[in-house]
């Protein structure tokens, strides 16, 4: 479920549909990080995952998934931010 703050923002409602890839292994961990997370993040954390969502779904698959590292230490970041938030709800 999304949190209401998240509609709030406009910005932040379009994060959380740009966070539903279509790609079931992407869409498993995006949109629960969205829905629980993006209200809370900092406005240089909104942007790095702005950044990371801009990104082919190739490449987040890849990251997401440990199988290669971001390129950058600002996509590494956001995609650390991520993971951070799927292991906490393990």
């Amino acid at each position: 479920m999304e949190p209401s703050a998240v509609y709030a923002d406009p910005e932040l409602k379009r994060l959380y549909w740009h966070s539903r890839r279509g790609m079931l292994e992407l869409d498993l961990l995006l949109v629960p990080f969205a829905s629980t997370q993006l209200a809370a993040l900092t406005p240089a954390q909104v942007q790095g995952y702005r950044a990371l969502l801009a990104e082919e779904d190739q490449d987040l698959f890849l990251w997401l998934t440990r199988r290669a590292p971001a390129p950058t230490p600002a996509l590494r970041d956001s995609v650390a931010l991520v993971l951070a938030q799927g292991v906490s709800h393990k």
